[in-house]
Order: structure tokens, then sequence, then C-alpha cells
């Protein structure tokens, strides 16, 4: 349910400020794929918190507005699921042969979920890559998801006439558009880091193989939220001066404080996640940052990122080996949004029966 790569589903990333969509075509004996359809559809501030859907009919309203209005006639959907619902382990277990774990993993799992086991779907799938176990181990990647966190985004989508086929994390959505469009290198270890609206998507990749996940609440809302606090403004035109839309009154270096003061709130957040998985990991120290989500761009962030960690910071281009039609998708359209897409397009490439 969570894991396999493939293709050719919708992808519709269900973020609390927009619906992303993606649509790809997979290439014949060359292989590869094509862009088939985006769209980006905003989404009013009080129908997506905090990841939880409270007001489902604007939801269903705003996704089939992104399929009609983009001509998609393909249903079936790939959609991903993030923050404090979705649980994420790396447990090392006995070896044992695929039966004893499907036998075994509830009862394991029991030991590193925080919610009661009734009320979670379990997936799991044995790792293996550039990290090797330990001798006589095996290491296993064990995901939950609350159940009521998946029936509404489900439900949701059901009643907006489209059938949810695959549902898969965030953090793993990003490795899968990560994966397809960059080169493995085995001596590097990199974070995917996708920092949207309400909660920012922590990948740390040792060449193939990833080895921490973690999903921090802090994000491009709480620009918005400062903007409009210090501001004395209404959230939407805090929003669009954040957006860079607007220009605020009080001129742009009074702005270029306030994105300071939240972006150092943001790399404080993403240090201590980093932090934390040196002191909780035999890995080594991740060497590049790559980055992507709506709230990627904002004046000075990259820089401060590169002055914290003193490492390469790159903007995620999940288009870079996938085919696209200049004449139907502008390069500078595509060039803009491409970082927000990286999540949609990993959901893109997933296809009916994968796990």
């Amino acid at each position: 349910m969570f894991f396999s790569r493939r293709g050719n589903l919708v992808g519709l990333d269900m973020g609390s400020s927009s619906i992303k969509l993606v649509q790809l075509k997979e290439l014949g004996k060359g292989g590869g794929y094509a862009l088939e359809n985006l769209g980006v559809s905003p989404l009013s501030p009080e129908a997506i918190v905090d990841g939880a859907i409270m007001d489902s009919g604007l939801v269903v309203d705003v996704i089939q507005n992104v399929f009609r209005e983009n001509k998609v006639k393909v249903n079936e959907v790939a959609l991903s699921l993030s923050g404090h619902s979705v649980i994420i382990k790396r447990v090392s277990l006995p070896e044992m042969n695929e039966d004893e774990l499907a036998e075994s993993i509830q009862w394991e799992a029991e030991q590193y979920i925080p919610f009661d086991i009734q009320d979670v779907n379990i997936d799991y799938q044995v790792l293996q890559g550039d990290v090797p176990a330990a001798e006589g181990t095996m290491d296993v990647l064990l995901v939950a998801v609350k159940k009521s966190k998946i029936n509404d985004y489900t439900s949701a989508l059901s009643q907006a006439g489209k059938a949810p086929i695959v549902v898969d994390v965030d953090v793993f959505a990003l490795q899968n558009a990560y994966e397809v469009n960059y080169p493995a290198e085995p001596d590097l270890s990199l974070a995917l880091v996708n920092i949207g609206a309400g909660v920012t998507n922590i990948s740390i990749m040792q060449g193939t193989s990833s080895v921490f996940w973690r999903d921090i609440s802090i994000g491009g809302n709480q620009y918005t939220d400062t903007i409009q606090k210090e501001l004395n403004l209404s959230f939407e035109r805090a929003d669009a001066i954040k957006r860079g839309e607007e220009q605020p009154e009080e001129g742009t270096e009074r702005l270029q404080q306030i994105f300071n003061q939240v972006s150092q709130d943001v790399t404080s957040e993403v240090q201590k996640t980093l932090d934390f998985y040196k002191a909780t990991s035999a890995g080594e120290a991740v060497n590049k940052l790559i980055l992507s989500g709506g709230s990627c761009r904002i004046p000075g962030l990259q820089e401060m990122l590169a002055e914290r960690f003193g490492v390469p910071i790159e903007m995620f281009n999940p288009f870079q080996v996938i085919q696209v039609n200049e004449k139907k998708f502008p390069p500078q359209m595509i060039q803009e949004l491409a970082p927000t897409l990286a999540v949609a397009v990993g959901l893109a490439l997933r296809r009916t029966g994968d796990k």
C-alpha cells in the first residue's frame, strides 16, 4: 500500500493551501515518462487544518474543479498523507522468512506505534540497499496511519467521484520523485526537505537507501500568520504578500525582517531533525539539501540554510528527466511550479496493483 514505485495513476497532493494534480504517461520501449497533465487549485485555509479535513464539502469541490479545469478523464487516484497521524519506524528484527514476518508484524508494531493498534492501518517492507543490517538481523520499514485519517481523505475523493487506489506517505512520494529524476550517488548523504503550508517533510537518504523520515509542524502558514500579526492584515492579504503578489505598505525591508524571523525557526527545526538523526544512527552527516514545497522559495531561506549547514542547497526539479511538451506547458510555468509538485509527481509514478 505505501511503498512500491512505478506509474500510472493521477497523483493528487492534497495540501492545506492547495490541491496539486499531476498525470504522467509511461513511454514505450525506451522507458521514461511524459507529462500529460498538471493543475494547482488553491484551498481556503479552513478546509484542511494541521492535516485534518475540516470542511469536506469545500475539499470535494476543489478536487472536482482541478480535474474539470484540466480536462483530466482518469478518475483513479494516488494520494498521500503526512503529519502526526503517520508513524514511520525503521526497526531491526531477527532474520525470519516472509510468512514468519507476516505473522509477527502486528505484535512487533505494538511496541513502536503510540496509538491503539486497532485504530491504525499497518504496512511494512524489508529494507535492502546501501546500508546493510547487522548479522542475523533484518531491517524492516514499518508504517502506521490512523484509520480515521485515511477514511477522511478517501471519503472526500469518493464524494468527488474519484477512486482512491493507492494511499502513500508524503516522504515516500518525495523519494520516488527523486529516484526517478536523479542519478544514484552511493557516497552521497542528502536530505529531501519539502516545506509545505502546514507540515515540512524531511527524508534522509544514503545512496539509494532511505534511512530517516520525519514530519515537523512548521511551514508556509507560519510566514503568513506572522505577516498577518506583525502588519495587522487579513489572512488573505498576508498570504498574497508572502507569495509576492502584493507589496506591504511598510516596505520590502520590514517584510524581509519578518521572513528572516520565521526562516530562523524553520532552519532551527530542520537542524533539530538532522541533529536527532546523527545522534540516533551511525549514518554519515548530511552533505546536501534538496528543497521542495510551496514555501521553499521564501526570500533568504535558501541562503540561511546554506549558511547554517555549510552544504550545497538545491531546488528539487521533479521534471528533470520527464518529457514536457513546451507548447502545452511553458518552461517558465514548469520552472515556477516544479518544486511545489514534487509529491504529486511521486504519486503520479504509482500504478494500479502497487502494494
